[in-house]
């Protein structure tokens, strides 16, 4: 008994393995090799801007992530600034155009 309950443990942990695997074989994005990944660009770009942005307001870059408002193309920053008299950082979220 104990081993046929072995077995179907190991069956059903290899079943379940095999699913998530293939599960995320299928979520890989296929790019055709004319076309530049955009958000790769749009992640990097909305990087650099992030740390303009913390520089400008005295803080650190927590997050900075591509999005689309209003059909336009934006960075969403996110900035922690140290709070006055040894608070704790205030964050910010800040959202700028991308161009």
């Amino acid at each position: 008994m104990k081993t046929l309950r072995s077995h179907f443990r190991t069956a059903t942990l290899a079943l379940s393995a095999a699913g998530l695997f293939a599960s995320q074989a299928m979520a890989i994005p296929v790019i055709e090799p004319d076309q530049a990944s955009p958000i790769v660009l749009a992640a990097s770009d909305c990087y650099a801007i992030g740390q303009q942005v913390a520089q400008q307001n005295g803080g650190t870059l927590a997050k900075a992530s591509a999005s689309t408002r209003g059909g336009q193309p934006v960075c969403v920053i996110v900035v922690l600034v140290p709070g006055k008299d040894g608070q704790r950082p205030r964050r910010s979220e800040i959202v700028v155009p991308q161009n």
